[in-house]
């Protein structure tokens, strides 16, 4: 497949170009003060792209540019995709969200719930009703990362080897059972609370459809789809255009750091976090969700399905900040956005951090990788780069203010 093109130019897509210009000027600026390597950033209306731009480079050291074949790590971005394969199953009546996990996954058979203490001394007690499908597709099964340090069962994540989500040496299967053993933070349906539960849908996707997560996504999504560079693994021609991990120092550079082993497949296929992919690719998927289930001819969901994913599920039709109100999504950005079955949700654009439309919807990635889709506007919007933050940034909002000010009708 080529790279992504620009297909029409920014006035003949409703854009306006010298808005655009300044967007690009923006992110550029930060290359220049070394805040970011170099970035992507593509924006469609009406599926065809209006405005790709990339610049600075992919791999400090070695001087290699971005460039719009450039390979990305996008981390949380595999949530969506790993929820898209669900709902497949979902259709083919294979499972119903309403269905206990443990039905498929008999670790989670008998799940407890944190009462009080911590370590050793934490006291449990048995949940009112089992984890469903749909709170593992909304975070409100009651699981939890252990890099929170919010709560005691955090603690017990670490305790476990769960520091990063993932205890290391162990496969998809070990570690789902694991998180299986440990309390919940909250009675299952009753909160949000960001976790590790896309994990455990990726484990679901293998057992009901009987196939390993890597192939059953690139047979039954990214073949279908034309998604030709997005996997779990690199080939050697992939590693050439993959862009290097930075965090951030200190004093606010940039320095390579470790990430995801992506030379030959990984022990443990994360549904979470452990896909790379191109702007090519994620325009492709982008445009499934924009096109509510088809692209090209080809159909994974249907309309209908598409909707229940892209409205808000949490309890009581609340945002992340209300019905997530730990200390670890207890922010800004959080007001005036929901959450439905594998991607945030805008619910009311005026309380909203940045500028959007209603029923926006997309998710981020923690290397700085976003991308969503505004359906009322007609829009797609994806930003690459490849940086883990040390604590929040302003890229996100910026971009969104950015975008927004582009947009002449």
């Amino acid at each position: 497949m080529p790279p992504l093109r620009q297909e029409t130019d920014a006035g003949a897509a409703g854009l306006d170009a010298e808005a655009l210009d300044r967007l690009d000027l923006h992110f550029a600026r930060q290359v220049d003060e070394g805040r970011l390597p170099g970035f992507l950033v593509a924006v469609a209306r009406g599926g065809r792209v209006a405005h790709l731009t990339a610049h600075g480079r992919r791999d400090l050291a070695a001087g290699l540019p971005v460039s719009a074949d450039t390979v990305w790590r996008i981390y949380s971005m595999t949530k969506p995709v790993t929820s898209v394969a669900v709902l497949m199953l979902v259709e083919e009546g294979l499972l119903s969200l309403d269905d206990p996990v443990a039905r498929y996954l008999p670790a989670f058979a008998a799940p407890r719930v944190y009462v009080r203490g911590s370590g050793a001394d934490t006291v449990t007690r048995p949940a009112a009703g089992p984890v469903l499908v749909r709170h593992l597709m909304t975070h409100t099964a009651g699981l939890t990362f252990g890099f929170y340090h919010s709560h005691p069962v955090d603690g017990l994540y670490r305790a476990a080897g769960l520091d990063s989500s993932v205890r290391p040496g162990d496969d998809l299967a070990g570690t789902v059972d694991l998180y299986a053993s440990l309390p919940l933070q909250f009675e299952p349906g009753t909160e949000w609370n960001y976790s590790v539960a896309s994990n455990v849908l990726g484990r679901l996707v293998e057992v009901v459809s009987g196939q390993p997560l890597d192939t059953f996504l690139a047979t039954r999504v990214f073949g279908p789809l034309g998604m030709p560079d997005t996997g779990f693994q690199v080939t050697d021609e992939q590693a050439e255009r993959l862009a290097e991990l930075y965090g951030e120092t200190d004093d606010g550079g940039l320095e390579p750091v470790p990430g995801l082993p992506l030379r030959g497949r990984p022990r443990l296929l994360s549904g979470s976090g452990g896909l790379v992919s191109t702007a090519y690719d994620v325009h492709r998927f982008a445009e499934l969700l924009r096109r509510r289930g088809e692209l090209d001819g080809v159909r994974l969901l249907r309309p209908s399905t598409v909707d229940l994913m892209t409205r808000n599920h949490l309890p009581g039709g609340a945002d992340l900040r209300a019905v997530g109100s730990r200390p670890a999504h207890d922010r800004p950005g959080n007001d005036g956005v929901g959450f439905g079955l594998g991607v945030s949700v805008v619910t009311d654009p005026d309380r909203t951090q940045s500028p959007s439309g209603l029923g926006t919807y997309g998710w981020s990635g923690v290397a700085t990788t976003t991308f969503w889709v505004d359906p009322g506007r007609d829009l797609t919007v994806q930003f690459m780069t490849q940086v883990r933050p040390r604590s929040s940034h302003t890229v996100y909002p910026d971009l969104k203010r950015l975008v927004h000010e582009a947009l002449a009708d």
